[in-house]
């Protein structure tokens, strides 16, 4: 009857609808940006922690794979102050202990075969009464 006197968001009588081809092409990247913000949003915790060189980015990042694949919350909560508290490196100075012991057991008299040869005794102490004082140290 009258066409042009429709509104625009009626499909005109060719079939396709304008309207629902923005809304598609909308809906579609609406999606993908939700995605692609909901997957920077997961991986945060382990980017925060591989920034920083934290020991421990291996666990913050089972626990991110852990929560994607459970849909358990609790572990990304985990992770993500996993990859804020920074856990002290007790391996380094314990490594340089067990350097130092044993760079002293290797500068002990003796080889490694045969037990170390014992200091003399010192004069005016007899052996009996060396070996008492080293049993109550």
């Amino acid at each position: 009857m009258a066409p042009h006197h429709l509104p625009f968001f009626l499909a005109p009588g060719s079939g396709v609808d304008p309207l629902m081809v923005v809304m598609g092409i909308f809906l579609v990247g609406t999606l993908l940006w939700v995605g692609t913000l909901y997957w920077k949003l997961h991986s945060l915790p382990e980017r925060m922690a591989h920034k920083s060189q934290k020991l421990q980015f291996e666990f913050v990042a089972v626990l991110g794979i852990i929560s994607l694949f459970t849909h358990m919350h609790i572990f990304w909560i985990a992770g993500l102050l996993l990859a804020l508290i920074d856990i002290p490196d007790f391996g380094t100075p314990l490594r340089s202990i067990a350097d130092s012991v044993e760079k002293i057991a290797d500068a002990t008299p003796g080889e490694e075969g045969e037990p170390a040869q014992p200091s003399p005794a010192p004069a005016g102490k007899p052996d009996a009464a060396r070996e008492k004082e080293h049993s109550h140290a």
